[in-house]
């Protein structure tokens, strides 16, 4: 009986035999995932798209911001509606207000909590959100958590939105990105704000893989094409080309405070750290400063382009497809040994049909090491490409 109680015990302690089985199916499917460093590589896989992550005169400038405060706080402490407020919170969000041309600006932890907070509270019952089918899954999961129907169109297709908005019901929100993180593409903005104001839709636009990278003092793609004042709602990150954490919902002084009662990541979610309100408050006044950061990385997506022909993107994300989990992975692995970091995009993440190497080019990478990786990467993928 004793043997029996612990085997009991240990069946329980290790989960349901469910878990095991789905491992071990995502194994033979070579799409098993696992966290890996590649500390010593160079780095072509990171979202830190202006390589502030890594500068020394950020990392300065919070630290003796930091040190400077009145009061030294290491940890949120509760959610802002309890004990996390504080008044450097709120100077930021003014501050982000006027960089990205809003009434308002309501800080969050990260992008995915933003999007999610965002798509999943303000759309009701009876209402219709309308997402392009290659949003990222926090868009599509705020999506489902609301009580609006949903349904995607296709990608970057205004023809196909244009018949969904036909049929929608209730309030109807558009949902879609401005720099799409897996095929580096941007939406075609200007035409579907105008078809969104034909139909009376609301658009929802994440700037994340824009922000940092495009506008003035990284104020993102839309403030670049002065487009803010047709969208409804932005949310801009700050985990890529801003180099540091966390995120924010621009938009009127009204969603703000819907947000602050209906949010429930933002309601139920300890906040930011002091740390991290100075980090992306130093962050903006430094690439204010460093304008030429922005004109570096599209210098060196410009000699991407010009090595490797066979690019479709003009961004800092070029997507190279190499079809089936096992060849992309081969392709990745091979380019690793080369010094490289890039990595392999496998499906189920994206399409089966549409794996692919995810490189990503920063202000930070020397031409020489781009016209390198370029030269290992021809070699490596020429018998592979689909």
């Amino acid at each position: 009986m004793e043997k029996s109680v612990r085997e009991d015990s240990s069946s329980s302690y290790a989960g349901p035999a469910k878990l095991v089985e789905a491992l071990t199916q995502r194994s033979k499917s070579g799409n098993l995932r696992s966290l890996r460093r590649t500390d010593s590589l160079v780095d072509f896989a990171s979202n830190d798209y202006l390589g502030l992550s890594t500068s020394n005169e950020l990392h300065k400038l919070i630290q003796t911001r930091y040190y400077a405060l009145d009061t030294i706080r290491n940890g949120g402490t509760g959610s802002r509606l309890i004990s996390g407020n504080t008044a450097i919170y709120e100077q930021l969000e003014n501050k982000l207000a006027g960089i990205f041309k809003g009434e308002g600006a309501l800080l969050f932890n990260s992008g995915y909590a933003a999007n999610q907070a965002l798509v999943s509270a303000v759309p009701q019952k009876g209402d219709t959100i309308l997402y392009d089918q290659r949003s990222h899954v926090c868009l599509k999961e705020g999506a489902w958590l609301s009580k609006a129907q949903s349904f995607s169109f296709a990608h970057n297709n205004l023809d196909d939105l244009a018949q969904k908005l036909k049929r929608a019901a209730g309030d109807v929100f558009v949902v879609t990105e401005t720099v799409f993180s897996m095929d580096g593409d941007v939406s075609p903005l200007s035409e579907m704000i105008t078809l969104c104001k034909s139909f009376g839709a609301y658009m929802i636009v994440d700037e994340a893989h824009s922000t940092g990278a495009y506008g003035k003092d990284g104020a993102g793609w839309l403030v670049q094409e002065n487009l803010q004042e047709g969208v409804f709602a932005r949310v801009y990150t700050f985990g890529k080309a801003m180099g540091v954490h966390g995120a924010c919902v621009v938009g009127s002084e009204q969603l703000k405070k819907y947000l602050i009662n209906f949010g429930r990541p933002f309601i139920y979610t300890t906040s930011l750290p002091a740390h991290s309100i100075v980090s992306i408050d130093a962050a903006f006044d430094l690439l204010g400063q460093q304008a030429h950061l922005q004109q570096s990385l599209s210098q060196k997506i410009n000699l991407f382009r010009q090595l490797y022909l066979s690019s479709v993107s003009r961004t800092a994300i070029q997507p190279i497809l190499i079809k089936g989990n096992d060849k992309v992975k081969q392709v990745a692995d091979r380019m690793q040994k080369e010094g490289f970091d890039i990595r392999a995009i496998l499906s189920p993440t994206v399409r089966e049909g549409e794996e692919r190497l995810r490189i990503s080019l920063h202000a930070s990478n020397s031409d020489q090491q781009i016209t390198e990786m370029v030269e290992a990467l021809l070699v490596h993928t020429s018998s592979n490409l689909q």
